[in-house]
């Protein structure tokens, strides 16, 4: 099913509304492009396997897909979960309301364990008194409402990251200085706001992409963390409060020792120079009867021509594309200097 050009505009501009959730990689600039792509290649069902931020997930969903959405993550599910799998469910004023309200219970986990650290003490008792009323939410609302949370947390946290304690990259931004409270009820509003029903049943799953069951999609769309040349690409680093968040930390081992309290990390092929490449070969050839939709940046390793002999292994018709990006990850001048080019690589 191919899709046609006002089909896809009403999908970009509705995507467009999606809640912004500054995330490493994320693919919110590349909505446009990725969408003509999706509706040049056609298809019904689409597995979303890297889904991160969760926009592509919800712009397949836009574009009329039956949609999967995939991370190894928890708390880029919950997202999906809210959005995606969700067709109805919104929270009420009454619900925002109480959640932000006085606590249900005298609960005080985040208060003690992140005493002094990233928040205002106001700030910490509020999750710890949301988190109380959270609980009791069902379904949908449950996870639109974490959904909110973990936006609300990352908006008001510099540059979005867990890896600082302290506010040395404060630039000035009104989010970081306004309360988690107001935050909440924002982005609660925000997330409402994109619930829609594509009339199909969408599913969200948390797992490793090569334990996945590959059959029943049309188009797999694939976003892997990138093994950068220097530095790395540690997201549980650098996201572990809004992944303990998003479960108020149960069945999360938390480093006590660490000065930011990070989450124990968790090992995946796709973040090391020396096993990137067989890991994508793996994942080429486990979706090898799907169409194949990877992005990719320059500045990653293995290169780009790499890339495209491990996808001709197992595709006929390898399309390579590239697309200037800059990605807007973090307001310090390293950050500005990150202009690569993106890659939309396309194997059927």
């Amino acid at each position: 099913m191919t899709r046609a050009r006002a089909e896809v505009d009403a999908a970009v501009a509705r995507a467009a509304g999606f809640p912004r959730l500054r995330y490493m990689g994320s693919k919110y600039r590349l909505v446009p492009h990725l969408a003509g792509v999706f509706a040049e290649l056609g298809g019904a069902t689409a597995l979303d396997a890297f889904a991160g931020s969760g926009v592509v997930s919800y712009l397949l969903k836009c574009l009329g897909y039956r949609v999967t959405s995939n991370d190894f993550l928890t708390f880029p599910i919950v997202i999906a979960d809210a959005t995606v799998v969700n067709q109805e469910d919104i929270l009420t004023p009454e619900d925002i309301d109480r959640i932000c309200g006085p606590a249900a219970d005298d609960r005080d986990f985040i208060r003690s364990t992140f005493d002094g650290l990233y928040f205002t003490a106001e700030d910490r008792e509020f999750l710890d008194t949301a988190w109380s009323h959270v609980d009791h939410l069902p379904g949908h609302k449950r996870a639109l409402a974490i959904s909110a949370l973990v936006l609300a947390a990352a908006r008001k946290q510099p540059r979005g990251v867990f890896t600082v304690t302290d506010l040395r990259y404060d630039d000035g931004r009104r989010d970081l200085h306004q309360p988690l409270r107001d935050h909440f009820r924002r982005h609660a509003t925000t997330y409402n706001g994109v619930v829609f029903d594509n009339g199909l049943t969408n599913s969200a799953t948390c797992s490793d992409v090569l334990e996945l069951n590959p059959a029943g999609y049309d188009l797999v769309y694939l976003d892997p963390p990138y093994a950068p040349p220097r530095d790395d690409n540690d997201y549980i680093k650098r996201y572990h409060f809004l992944e303990g968040l998003s479960v108020y930390w149960r069945g999360q081992s938390i480093m006590e020792l660490t000065r930011t309290k990070k989450l124990a990390k968790r090992y995946t092929p796709f973040a090391y120079k020396h096993t990137i490449t067989e890991a994508l070969r793996r994942t080429f050839a486990l979706f090898r009867d799907s169409t194949i939709v990877l992005s990719y940046s320059s500045n990653a390793v293995p290169d780009i021509a790499t890339i495209e002999a491990l996808l001709r292994e197992v595709k006929r018709g390898v399309d390579v594309r590239p697309v200037d990006h800059r990605y807007s990850f973090g307001t310090h001048a390293a950050a500005r200097r990150r202009a690569v080019c993106e890659y939309i690589i396309t194997g059927r």
